[in-house]
């Protein structure tokens, strides 16, 4: 089989629905639902979080994060936790364990390898992504948060499936850029519940085509995915680098130098990266 019939079989066993998650995922995945309940109390949510170690340690982690606890006092429990960041950051706390969790359906050595890479890149991107919502594009920064860290689901589909697809992963992936991956992301987004605005955000990444001067979300999306200081893997099996933009791209924002900006803001970027990667 090729690459391109591969890419067109899991894209179909996608919008099919045929998707197995984790059981760390699934789990993820209720508290997803909690989430959108608006009666869903801090109390009910904490229990829920408690029940899966990875989430709560991930979402304690995140809320004494430097970009989360500027004061520097630490919290160790999970309520705690759950009323300092929101509801909205811990939507896309789950949604990144979701995401995160795909890496451990991945086969062989080399493809696991190939999902953590992967894995580093999203946490640089999202990270990224909402510091550029906020001093950059002007957007809500937890969307832009969510947008970085859903932004290559269908990459982490993608290699879990490449076990029953021989030399998927080692042949010229060109034909993934574009519409194989829009194609494959759209399906896991909609199975997945992402909200409509980020799913247009994900379609201007795809595209390619980043406005001058960034101003929508789909634009913060594509200023980190080219910011990132680790490259997406599967845009180096594509040959694609990054997304072709150019790798000098700087902006003059508000009277201030997108890199001085970046600069300034490098510290908020790595404790938030770190966080999502423990």
């Amino acid at each position: 089989m090729d690459v391109q019939a591969a890419l067109d079989a899991i894209a179909a066993e996608a919008a099919r629905g045929d998707l197995v998650f984790t059981t760390h995922a699934e789990i993820a995945l209720r508290v997803q639902r909690a989430l959108e309940d608006p009666d869903c109390s801090i109390e009910r949510l904490s229990q829920l979080i408690a029940a899966e170690p990875i989430l709560a340690a991930k979402i304690v982690s995140m809320a004494n994060s430097a970009a989360y606890n500027p004061s520097g006092r630490e919290l160790s429990g999970v309520a705690q936790a759950v009323a300092r960041l929101g509801f909205k950051t811990l939507h896309t706390l789950t949604m990144a364990v979701v995401v995160r969790q795909m890496q451990e359906m991945s086969g062989s050595a080399e493809q696991k390898a190939l999902a953590q890479r992967l894995w580093l890149h999203t946490t640089h991107v999202a990270a990224l992504a909402r510091v550029i919502a906020r001093r950059v594009t002007r957007q809500d920064p937890e969307a832009a948060f969510f947008a970085g860290i859903v932004h290559e689901v269908g990459g982490f589909y993608l290699i879990a499936r490449a076990a029953a697809f021989p030399s998927l992963l080692t042949s010229d992936l060109s034909p993934w850029h574009g519409q194989g991956e829009a194609a494959l992301g759209r399906s896991l987004l909609a199975a997945l519940g992402v909200p409509a605005t980020i799913s247009e955000a994900l379609e201007t990444l795809w595209q390619g085509y980043l406005a001058m001067p960034p101003r929508s979300l789909g634009d913060t999306l594509l200023l980190a995915d080219q910011l990132s200081p680790v490259e997406s893997p599967l845009s180096e099996l594509a040959g694609m680098g990054r997304r072709g933009l150019p790798a000098d791209l700087d902006l003059l924002i508000d009277d201030a130098m997108l890199s001085r900006i970046l600069a300034d803001s490098a510290a908020e970027v790595d404790a938030m990266s770190q966080a999502l990667q423990s």
